[in-house]
């Protein structure tokens, strides 16, 4: 484990600072880092609602996909204990980081839609900016918060309701302006395993009978933040929020951090008794699900995704397929394949592995098919190799 040395404050040039031998975390060391705080080295047994919370969220484009992130972090977690924390409220899927669908508690939710709030409302703009010229947004929210004063509606149908009173706009561009000026949860059976429908929404605030917070603790997020991603530069943190401008908050927290600096220089911060495994730390194989956390929340994503597998793993339109982890990064994408009463687990391997790694990824491949499809009665895995 390395401790922090800090340099003066007088060689700083843009965030890069002349680093010694000492104070430098390699790629593996990062990799190692990363791993242990997402609870990828070992699994953790914790409530699902600790580990939401500590992970500062789960990404939830895909309804299943916090269901998986879980079972891979998690000692004993069955689908059920995620799908009665949303059903009871105590846990909500919401737009959120980068304008995009998060699963976080109720207790997030509150406190982190005010902090992102200006992430959305620029997200809209580059949408649909043009489209809603004209428009107060404080009316417009007003209008959309009376849509859904009686009950859960679709954002097709919010729009279409909206377009009555403003007609010579797109229903569509009134419905993301209603979803980024008002905090909207997908209610369920939206994001409960095994369930179908519709994404429908509800405000928060009438949601969860509580009022959002009214100041967000931006340097509390950047600690939570290291907390699950760290060590991280500023823009790490600014990739993973979506918030440009976090420099200045860094900088009054700059006493309360450890220091470091990767190979090119770039000046990493920490919280000083976080974990930083050693570089030769095992890693087993780990599985993710699609929009997996751990590949999304970095500028430079190089400590789990090598660049020049990319491509294969993100797609054009913003697909993030699910992966596995070979020796803690990505080496090949799963998906598992039904037909009649068998479930075929497939995995295209980036690389040729070794046969322990085959034999542990197949172990692990069989624990995963026992979790996503247990009910079906016949299970095998089957590997290709990717050109």
């Amino acid at each position: 484990m390395k401790t922090a040395k800090k340099t003066p404050p007088d060689n700083e040039d843009n965030g890069r600072k002349k680093a010694n031998t000492e104070n430098v975390l390699g790629r593996r060391e990062l990799n190692r880092a990363l791993l242990a705080r997402q609870m990828l080295l070992s699994r953790m047994s914790l409530p699902a609602l600790d580990a939401i919370e500590h992970l500062a969220g789960l990404q939830a484009q895909s309804p299943n996909a916090p269901y998986f992130a879980l079972w891979t972090r998690l000692n004993g977690f069955a689908q059920d204990e995620l799908s009665r924390l949303i059903r009871s409220k105590k846990a909500v899927r919401i737009a959120l980081m980068r304008s995009t669908l998060h699963l976080v508690s109720a207790a997030d939710c509150l406190t982190m839609r005010p902090w992102v709030q200006s992430v959305l409302e620029r997200s809209l703009n580059g949408a649909f900016g043009k489209k809603l010229e004209g428009l107060d947004p404080l009316q417009l929210a007003s209008a959309g918060r009376t849509c859904l004063g009686t009950e859960p509606l679709a954002l097709h149908e919010i729009g279409k309701r909206l377009n009555v009173a403003w007609p010579a706009h797109e229903p569509a561009a009134l419905a993301a302006a209603v979803r980024s000026l008002v905090p909207l949860v997908q209610v369920p059976p939206r994001g409960l395993w095994g369930e179908s429908g519709q994404a429908v929404h509800a405000s928060a605030e009438a949601w969860l009978g509580r009022s959002l917070s009214a100041e967000p603790d931006e340097t509390g997020f950047i600690k939570r933040y290291l907390t699950a991603y760290g060590p991280a530069t500023i823009k790490d943190m600014q990739a993973w929020s979506g918030l440009p401008r976090l420099r200045e908050t860094f900088g009054k927290l700059r006493p309360q951090l450890a220091i470091f600096h990767d190979e090119q220089g770039n000046e990493l911060f920490d919280l000083p008794g976080a974990p930083r495994p050693d570089a030769d730390t095992p890693s087993p194989p780990r599985f993710l699900g699609e929009f997996d956390n751990v590949l999304l929340s970095h500028a430079d994503r190089s400590r789990i995704l090598d660049d020049k597998y990319r491509k294969r793993v993100i797609t054009k339109n913003g697909i993030v397929r699910s992966t596995f982890l070979i020796d803690g990064f990505v080496s090949g994408t799963w998906k598992i394949v039904r037909e009649r009463k068998k479930a075929v687990l497939c995995l295209e391997t980036f690389k040729r592995l070794t046969p322990r790694e085959l034999n542990d990824l197949t172990a692990e491949g069989l624990q995963l098919l026992h979790f996503a499809a247990g009910d079906e009665d016949d299970k095998d895995i089957a590997f290709t190799l990717a050109e």
